[in-house]
């Protein structure tokens, strides 16, 4: 499917998108959008079928690998990794903010 990028772009949110654009090329229906919440703060969603039938953390581990090659100042403003099926998508309260983001008031 497609990595997305909402609101502003800056280099970091660059760098995650690339490194999110490989996932995509080896899982071709997964669909991932990330944004900056705020100065210290990206969110990223990940929907993906493949993820029926494995755990959370391996799950995390799988997505993590992607992240290793970048700056421990990218890795540690990913502050929400919300990696779920499609079918898991309609019933997560975390998903929500991702339909519908809450504007950062800082």
């Amino acid at each position: 499917m497609a990595v997305t990028i909402r609101g502003q772009e800056d280099d970091d949110l660059l760098k995650l998108r690339d490194a999110l654009v490989k996932y995509v090329k080896e899982h071709p229906k997964a669909d991932v959008v990330l944004y900056r919440q705020n100065s210290a703060s990206i969110r990223v969603r990940i929907l993906d079928p493949d993820f029926k039938n494995i755990d959370w953390a391996e799950r995390h581990d799988q997505v993590w690998n992607y992240f290793e090659h970048l700056s421990d100042w990218v890795q540690f403003q990913v502050s929400i990794l919300l990696l779920l099926t499609p079918k898991e998508a309609k019933k997560s309260l975390a998903n929500l903010d991702f339909e519908d983001p809450i504007p950062s008031e800082l």
